[in-house]
């Protein structure tokens, strides 16, 4: 039976110094390294308007073993108040190298930094997705995002396919992190072409929320729009790193955000038509069966993303009629939500608002969000291992 369960209190630790406006981005990465001492942040200096092509971010971690010192690494130019740039540990972090992107001139790049040596490579294509291991990326088209979902682009660039609705030649890259050598393996007009709809010509198309599974099988969400719609309809792709074994999960018109629930599992805020918005655990199979999460309690779009040991979803909600945001964990057997913060959330300009993007650590035992509840943007931790170690 579904239940839920509110804890008396869980504290929302600051994580990042006060100074400056910090923050991580998205919510499927972890920026705990493997020993759980340094959390990756970035930081700027405003908060209160998007970034131009000239706003320089800094990259750097948080010492947690060192009273939280601020250690700054690097700094860029690439990128958004949503996702930062796709900073991240290579693997669980054990080697010191990160990744992130940046701009040369009107140029996206990664940069692939060891943070123990300050070692930097610099790659031709800017990193969306990086496998498990560390060893393999995806990139698509930022300067694409920037004028088609403003908040998750880059700024300073110009999209070559701007006026192309189907680009034949640009849409997803497989990236080899050792070599830098790229490929084109799902063209933006092979995606429009498969399992084409009727309402597919006429629309600007797009990649966006990239993300791979275990292995190197990935999703992305195929996106198509009118000038006059804010996000457009989406539908929910998985592949190959090679190009193969395409499939669609759910086109019925939205797809928002998802999460891969181990091996062979997606599970995805979606619209199911005679079901509605729901989390529904997609199978990636052919034929996959779909079935709802959370009935009842699961009511609103959020970041979900899943413990190391899959049993606990972490999720949030967008703001209520308080402008709070809350924080929960879901127990994928039991069906127990555990309510575990609200935080204001004071109404900003869509490209500048703070989602929480809840993340977890290594082991399963903390979490840790982007947060203004106290003014300033920062990072907090929240000890969650009195509920996880049940």
């Amino acid at each position: 039976m579904n239940t839920l369960f509110r804890p008396s209190r869980l504290d929302a630790t600051p994580l990042t110094p006060e100074e400056g406006h910090c923050w991580f981005g998205y919510y499927e990465k972890c920026p705990w390294d493997a020993t759980g001492r340094r959390v990756l942040a970035m930081r700027a200096a405003f908060r209160d308007r998007p970034p131009t092509g000239s706003d320089v971010a800094t990259i750097g971690f948080v010492d947690t073993g060192n009273g939280n010192v601020w250690v700054p690494l690097a700094e860029t130019r690439a990128w958004n108040w949503q996702q930062g740039s796709m900073l991240q540990w290579l693997g669980d972090g054990a080697s010191g190298d990160i990744v992130f992107n940046d701009r040369v001139g009107d140029r996206l790049v990664a940069r692939i930094m060891n943070v123990n040596t300050g070692a930097v490579r610099t790659l031709d294509r800017p990193v969306y997705t990086v496998n498990r291991a560390g060893t393999k990326a995806v990139s698509l088209n930022f300067a694409r995002l920037q004028h088609q979902r403003p908040g998750y682009g880059y700024a300073g660039v110009r999209d070559p396919w701007r006026d192309v609705d189907e680009p034949e030649d640009d849409g997803l890259w497989s990236l080899d992190l050792a070599t830098g050598e790229s490929r084109l393996i799902l063209s933006v007009a092979e995606a429009a072409a498969y399992r084409r709809g009727s309402d597919f010509d006429g629309r600007v198309h797009r990649f966006n929320h990239a993300q791979f599974g275990p292995g190197d099988r990935l999703a992305v969400l195929h996106r198509r729009k009118t000038p006059d719609m804010e996000v457009g309809d989406t539908r929910l792709l998985t592949l190959d790193l090679d190009g193969g074994g395409l499939r669609c999960l759910s086109d019925h018109g939205l797809v928002s955000h998802y999460d891969w629930w181990g091996e062979g599992r997606v599970v995805a805020w979606a619209r199911r038509r005679g079901v509605g918005d729901r989390y529904f655990v997609f199978e990636d199979a052919p034929g996959g069966a779909i079935e709802p999460v959370g009935e009842g309690l699961l009511t609103c779009d959020g970041h979900c993303s899943f413990s190391p040991d899959g049993r606990w979803m972490l999720s949030d909600t967008y703001p209520d009629a308080t402008h709070h945001r809350t924080l929960f964990l879901f127990h994928m057997e039991s069906g127990e939500r555990v309510d575990i913060g609200r935080f204001l959330s004071p109404p900003m300009k869509w490209e500048i608002r703070c989602d929480l993007h809840p993340r977890w650590n290594r082991d399963g035992t903390a979490v840790c969000i982007d947060s203004v509840h106290e003014g300033a943007r920062r990072m907090y931790v929240i000890d969650v291992s009195e509920i996880t170690a049940r």
